[in-house]
């Protein structure tokens, strides 16, 4: 696995690189010292995995989650002590506390190693399919969402609100902006307020002034627009 270290602290980064010499699967393609230089690197290099800081001067290592928009797989590294991280302990989020204990470092390399699954090719446009995850933050909760989990995403002002399980979460980016990194084959625009996974998909029924109603698996019902039914029709074969 392709990783980046992200500390602003130079010992750290270097002790913590010198620990993944002894595991062959992880190769350390670069460091940063802060959220900015993180994530030019992290578009430049398209890492498989995160080392990532959660304190550091600026933005946070949550602030700099929230600015991706395919999110590696992450383990923090941080200070914070076990009680106070349990209010991030969302969805099997995992952390190495500091000073890195070696036994604890293969601990999470070996749960990383099971979790992994196999890299799918990105398409020519570079957008985010179902095999792909966001990291979306409310508050002191936050997940990593794989995007096959995501039923819908409901605009909602300037934000986003993404359906997923019992949780509806709000992240701070349009609808538009979305629809143009969501993957056509996997997403489908059904009005101007919803963008709805084509796998939830249960049943369609006509609906008023030439729409249509859709029912996701789970009983959320999303209305089709009149202008969006025909596309959809052809996308769903119908």
């Amino acid at each position: 696995m392709r990783a980046l270290i992200i500390d602003d602290e130079r010992l750290a980064r270097k002790e913590l690189n010198t620990l993944l010499q002894e595991f062959a699967n992880i190769e350390i393609i670069g460091e940063a010292a802060n959220a900015d230089d993180a994530l030019d690197l992290i578009n430049k290099e398209n890492p498989d995995l995160l080392f990532l800081d959660i304190q550091m001067p600026g933005k946070t290592g949550f602030e700099l989650l929230e600015m991706l928009d395919d999110v590696p797989k992450v383990i923090f590294t941080t200070a914070y002590d076990e009680y106070a991280l349990k209010a991030f302990e969302v969805n099997a989020l995992d952390y190495l506390l500091k000073p890195i204990q070696p036994e604890r470092l293969k601990e999470c390399i070996e749960k990383i190693a099971v979790e992994e699954s196999p890299v799918s090719e990105p398409s020519p446009e570079k957008r985010l399919g179902i095999n792909d995850q966001v990291f979306v933050k409310d508050g002191d909760r936050c997940w990593f969402v794989s995007l096959a989990n995501v039923r819908v995403f409901e605009s909602d002002g300037n934000y986003i609100k993404v359906y997923f399980d019992n949780n509806r979460p709000m992240i701070h980016k349009s609808l538009n902006a979305l629809d143009e990194k969501l993957d056509s084959r996997n997403f489908f625009r059904a009005s101007r307020k919803h963008i709805i996974n084509l796998s939830w998909v249960e049943s369609i029924e006509p609906w008023f002034n030439g729409g249509l109603m859709v029912k996701l698996k789970g009983g959320d019902k999303i209305e089709v627009s009149r202008r969006q039914a025909a596309k959809f029709k052809d996308r769903m074969s119908l």
